[in-house]
Order: structure tokens, then C-alpha cells, then sequence
């Protein structure tokens, strides 16, 4: 390859703009027969994302060109807004043909979305089967695995052989959300194993399932929480896992797709819980001001109230301060100090107890860990810090104040403040953990209002002890 050649990288945005582009100018022109066939050979959440994008209302009329499958698939990856904006512009006989195409988990995630009246519509115009098996997923518990759980999976017997087995997967598969993995039952439907398609694939057609199922089965029950099954799902690499109730009866599955979601919403409750803000089911652009006042007010109101130790320990030594003035300057780097110390452990703590790397059992071995940490931490920040204010402070900048005893007093108290703060942020997300609170509860704005006011007691009474003031 000469110097001038250059190997071409496929840009997939670029792609995706202009494959958006060319849709909307065949809108445009209303080459509607077009348009369809070239929105049924696309992808189904590109086919919903140029929906979405579509704000006036052709964007229902475009949707009703799609044929009922694509529209279903296309349907389930719309938004809570784009959902009830199809269904106030389809008649009852198109809206239940979407329900009953739907995959049951999608459609059980749609309704626990949409308002009351829509619900109604939705419940009254699917079939008695569907409505059944619905009503039956809306009772699980929310957050549970039953409530993201699908029924549409592929059962077989133990007795069947491997060309009984494909016989049935051809037959029925179609409607099922895997294939790939299957599932044993019993005549009372009580899971006995496992098989994959590739088990079937590489063994004889006359082996018996029973010979090639695994019996040692990972599942989850209908009430076991979320964050717990995406575990599972991160431990034992699976693509499906298995659900059942308190008879051990198969009654649902939970796919690879479904526990993305489910580690996505997870994350982001911990981010606006560690953030100090009540957890949202909306995302940023659907969540009104209105809404983002409620969830953030009440700790930014707590955090301010409990700010006012902070105050009460300056005043009770105003006049100690005011008899070595130099060192009030420091204070707001010695409280920043301790309050990201204690956000850097607690964050690691909070993630390796979401990851269950960590246990409340290991308390004592994480504090030791970072009480170690904080050590060297704090020597460390110490030392600098040391050299800063003898440098900086004292000759560059001329601070009288700043002499070698005050930068002492600073630099020792930053190591207890750093120690305190380290221990402090590891232990309170496992104490939470103990008693059955969230950890991100005990994330960086408590953490660091507890080692504000800790901070500054640590720096008066290490002042005392150096300057005998």
C-alpha cells in the first residue's frame, strides 16, 4: 500500500444519518410504497428511531404502511410517548393485533407505562388468553423476575430424541423470544434441564434429550429481585435463565436483552441515588422541572440543614481561630480533601458490593484495606502539601502566617482527616448493605457533610495540640 493509500474506516453514524435522510426525502416526495419496502428491509429500532423523529402527525400514518409484524417488533422499541401516540391513532382491530404480537414481556413493560385510560383500551381489546396471562405478570412484585420475565419459550420432554426435539423447535419456535437454549419440564411442568440448539446440533438424531440436558441448573424465582438475576446473568454468562415459582414450576424466562435493560436502570438509579437525588423512572428529556425539583430537593434540603454543625464548630472556636487567623484559610481545602478521600472509598465499595465482590461479612478486611490506603494516602498528601505552603504560601507568596509549625498543623491533620474520611466511606455503604438499604444511600453527599464537621474538629484539636492555642 503506497503512502497516499489510505485503508477506509466504515463510519456507522455517517451511515445511519444518510440511510435517515434518504427515508425522510422519500416521506417528502410521499412515495409511500417505497418507503415501506424500504422500511421493512431495515432494522427494527432504526425503523423506530426515524419514527420517533418524525414530529408532526405523519409519523402514525407511516407506522400503519408497516406490516403487522414489523410493526410489533417496531412498536417494542418505542418509547413510553411514541407507544401511546401509536395507540390513540390505531383502531381496536390494529391495536390488538400489535398486543398479540408482542412479545409478553414487552407488552407487560408497555402497560406498566402507559396511563390508566390506555391501559383499559389496551386490556379490553386483547384476547382472553392474553389478558389472563398479562394481568397474571402485572402481580409480581415490581422489579422482581417475574415482572421482566417472558412465557414465550421452547420446552421439551427428557424422553423426546434429538429429531422429535427440532420437529418441535421448527413447529413452535417462531413465536418464541430464543430458541437457542431450551428448556426440560416435567408433565406437572416442573424444570428438570437444559439443552442448547448447539447440543442438538452435534449429536446424533436418535440421542435421547435426557442424555444431553443439564441438570445443574442456575434459575431465579418469580420473586427473586432484578439486580440479583442481572448477577446471575454477569457470573455465569448465560443468554437465558430460567423462573420459576414456589412449586419449581417453569413458569417464565428472562433473556440476555431484557437484563441489559435491567443493569441499565440499575446503574442509573445508583448514579441519582449516589448524586443525592430520589431515583426517577423517566429519562432527562421526558422528566418535567416540576418533577426534577421534587426528587432533588430533599436532600439538597437535608445536606444544607446538617451543614449547619459545620457552622456550630467554627463559632464554638471563633475565638481560638481568630488568635491564629492564617489557619481558617485552609479550611476549605481540608474539608474538600476529606470529603473526596471518603467519596473515592465509598464508590469503590458501593461498586464491588453491586458486583458482589464485596459482602458485609468482609467489613473488617475492607477497613483494614483501606485504613492502609488512607495511610498512605494521607503521607502522602501531606508531604506535598508541606512543601507547598513552605514554598508557595510562606516565600513566593509572602504569607507571615504561614510559618513551619502552622504547615505542620495542616499537613498532619490532612493525614487524620484523609484516615478518617477513607474508613468512614467504606464502612457506612456496608452498614447500609447490613441492614438492607441501598448503599448509593451512603454515597458522596452524606459522606462528605459527615467528614466536613469531622474534619474541622480533627483541625482545631491537632492546631491545639501544636500551636497551644
Amino acid at each position: 500500500m503506497g503512502e497516499d493509500e489510505r485503508e477506509e474506516v466504515f463510519d456507522f453514524d455517517s451511515f445511519h444519518e444518510k440511510r435517515t435522510e434518504e427515508l425522510t426525502e422519500l416521506l417528502d416526495k410521499r412515495d409511500m410504497k417505497q418507503l415501506r419496502d424500504r422500511m421493512e428491509e431495515l432494522n427494527d429500532y432504526d425503523v423506530a428511531d426515524f419514527l420517533a423523529q418524525i414530529e408532526d402527525n405523519r409519523m402514525p400514518m407511516v407506522f400503519r404502511l408497516l406490516s403487522k409484524e414489523t410493526a410489533a417488533a417496531v412498536f417494542a422499541n418505542f418509547e413510553a410517548p411514541e407507544q401511546e401516540r401509536i395507540i390513540n391513532s390505531i383502531t381496536d382491530s390494529e391495536l390488538s393485533g400489535i398486543v398479540e404480537e408482542l412479545y409478553l414481556d414487552d407488552a407487560v413493560d408497555m402497560l406498566e407505562e402507559m396511563p390508566a385510560n390506555v391501559v383499559k383500551r389496551v386490556m379490553r381489546t386483547a384476547r382472553p388468553d392474553t389478558r389472563k396471562l398479562i394481568n397474571e405478570f402485572l402481580r409480581y412484585p415490581d422489579n422482581s423476575a417475574g415482572s421482566i420475565m417472558t412465557a414465550e419459550f421452547v420446552d421439551l420432554k427428557k424422553y423426546m430424541n434429538v429429531r422429535e426435539s427440532f420437529a418441535r423447535i421448527r413447529r413452535i419456535g417462531e413465536d418464541k423470544e430464543t430458541i437457542y437454549v431450551c428448556f426440560v419440564i416435567s408433565a406437572d411442568r416442573k424444570l428438570e434441564g437444559i439443552v442448547t440448539v448447539k447440543d442438538l446440533l452435534l449429536a446424533d438424531d436418535d440421542t435421547v434429550i435426557e442424555d444431553l440436558m443439564e441438570t445443574d441448573i442456575i434459575y431465579a424465582s418469580t420473586t427473586e429481585d432484578q439486580e440479583s438475576v442481572s448477577e446471575k446473568f454477569s457470573n455465569y454468562d448465560l443468554m437465558a435463565l430460567p423462573v420459576v415459582d414456589n412449586e419449581s414450576r417453569l413458569v417464565g424466562i428472562v433473556t440476555v436483552d431484557d437484563i441489559i435493560d435491567v443493569m441499565e436502570q440499575e446503574t442509573t438509579e445508583d448514579f441519582e441515588i449516589m448524586a443525592g437525588m430520589t431515583p426517577s423512572d423517566k429519562p432527562y428529556s421526558r422528566t418535567s422541572t416540576v418533577e426534577m425539583w421534587k426528587n432533588r430537593i430533599p436532600w439538597l434540603m437535608f445536606l444544607m440543614l446538617s451543614a449547619t454543625f459545620t457552622s456550630m464548630i467554627l463559632t464554638s472556636f471563633e475565638s481560638m481561630l481568630a488568635v491564629q487567623a492564617g489557619l481558617v484559610a485552609f479550611i476549605p481545602m481540608l474539608m474538600g480533601t476529606g470529603g473526596n478521600s471518603g467519596a473515592q472509598a465509598s464508590t469503590a465499595v458501593i461498586r464491588s458490593l453491586s458486583l458482589g465482590d464485596t459482602e458485609p461479612k468482609d467489613a473488617l478486611k475492607v477497613m483494614w484495606k483501606e485504613w492502609k490506603v488512607s495511610l498512605l494516602c494521607g503521607i502522602s498528601l501531606a508531604i506535598i502539601n508541606f512543601i507547598k505552603m513552605l514554598i508557595l504560601d510562606g516565600w513566593l507568596l509572602k504569607n507571615d502566617s504561614v510559618t513551619i509549625l502552622v504547615a505542620a498543623t495542616v499537613s498532619l491533620s490532612i493525614v487524620f482527616i484523609v484516615m478518617f474520611a477513607k474508613v468512614v466511606g467504606c464502612t457506612l455503604p456496608i452498614l447500609a448493605e447490613k441492614i438492607g438499604v441501598d448503599p448509593a444511600v451512603m454515597a458522596n453527599p452524606l459522606i462528605s457533610t459527615v467528614t466536613d464537621a469531622v474534619s474541622l474538629l480533627i483541625y482545631i484539636y491537632v492546631a491545639k495540640l501544636i500551636l497551644h492555642i
